[in-house]
């Protein structure tokens, strides 16, 4: 990470690392936070209540980076600092009703679907600017920034347009100014491209598999 920062002339403490924890009990969790991660980030639902409650992520923010279900979000808002995987206005005023009635302000990133593919989450680009408008308008919800996950490709290099593209796309967006809205973080880039994606003006990265080795899917959480 520091490595790819000095050579796009960046500092790297400006770069967040999320651990991305999936399938990963709460001592291992725990162990990644003394080793100096920023954040932990979590795709599941249940799998992050479980962990809370178990203290796994004390120490550090917790970040919602899996695809958000609108009948879970009453679930994760107020306990999650940031949801990284917003995508629609429903969601967005789901999450500032909920925010409300806890009497708090959630913090969140819009998700955008770079590389345009069918099925996948998030918001194309041409749709940004007016999701973001009407995001700036809902109470209970602060947008931190941006968040991204470009298609899969064999060849890291490979990724690098998408995330020019999605560096582009945050400058854009941060010059607009809208109303209640802050161009913090651009979260973009895993294990196989992280250093792509700084090279890019990422400014968080979302790490599993080279924190946490490959995962074991038949390992039980909870």
């Amino acid at each position: 990470m520091a490595e790819a920062a000095l050579q796009s002339g960046r500092d790297p403490k400006e770069i967040r690392l999320v651990a991305a924890a999936k399938m990963n009990d709460a001592a291992a969790v725990q162990d990644a936070i003394a080793a100096g991660v920023d954040a932990v980030g979590e795709n599941r639902v249940q799998e992050l209540l479980t962990k809370h409650g178990q203290g796994a992520y004390v120490g550090v923010p917790l970040h919602f980076i899996g695809h958000l279900q609108t009948n879970k979000i009453r679930q994760i808002v107020g306990v999650c600092d940031l949801i990284e995987s917003v995508d629609s206005l429903r969601q967005i005023e789901m999450i500032g009703k909920r925010a409300a009635a806890l009497e708090i302000v959630q913090d969140i990133l819009v998700e955008v679907n770079i590389g345009r593919e069918p099925g996948k989450a998030g918001v194309f680009a041409e749709a940004l600017d007016e999701l973001l408008g009407k995001a700036g308008e809902t109470p209970g919800v602060r947008v931190k920034g941006l968040m991204a996950i470009p298609p899969y490709v064999e060849n890291p290099a490979d990724s690098r347009p998408y995330f020019d593209a999605m560096y582009q796309l945050f400058v854009d967006m941060t010059e607009k100014k809208y109303d209640n809205i802050s161009m913090h973080f651009l979260s973009m880039g895993m294990s196989d491209s992280f250093a792509e994606a700084i090279k890019a003006g990422a400014n968080m990265v979302r790490i599993g598999t080279a924190i946490f080795g490959a995962r074991r899917y038949h390992r039980e959480i909870g």
